[in-house]
């Protein structure tokens, strides 16, 4: 019997981003999420969870259908931009449902949206009939689109 795990659930996905503001435009106002908080964080208590003494950041929670999506812009000190490739070791992507791809593809490229591809149709596995792309947010971070296949 295999043993149970300590985790008991999921809490967030966080992103570092550079400018809250813009990322806020993006994720709030183009993609429709809910701002739930946006704060200013800078106490001993987060210098000593980050590792980074003197930390300040302004932190932002975002809330869609039931994920919280945390952007974090850290203004001490200042992140530096890694090489964002998805393929890179430690890179890492969000993935979103939706319910149309081919529509919200049109609706948010015609908003400046660049995505990587056209919605691409899944041949073969669990997404069968489904489809799925590729895009960036304003920082460069990759975010997936899947439409999952329609139930039969």
């Amino acid at each position: 019997m295999a043993e149970s795990t300590p985790i008991s659930g999921m809490s967030h996905v966080a992103i570092c981003v550079r400018n809250l503001d813009r990322s806020l435009a993006f994720y709030r106002d183009l993609l429709g999420m809910t701002l739930e908080a946006d704060r200013e964080l800078q106490a001993p208590h987060i210098s000593q969870i980050t590792g980074f003494p003197g930390t300040r950041m302004r932190v932002a929670n975002l809330r869609v259908a039931g994920l919280m999506l945390e952007l974090i812009q850290y203004r001490e000190p200042a992140g530096e931009r890694p090489a964002l490739r998805t393929c890179n070791v430690g890179n890492a992507h969000v993935a979103f449902d939706v319910e149309d791809l081919p529509k919200l593809c049109r609706e948010l490229s015609a908003r400046g949206v660049q995505f990587r591809s056209e919605p691409v149709a899944i041949p073969s596995g669990p997404l069968q009939g489904g489809y799925v792309v590729y895009l960036s947010d304003p920082d460069g971070i990759t975010l997936e689109f899947i439409q999952r296949p329609q139930a039969a």
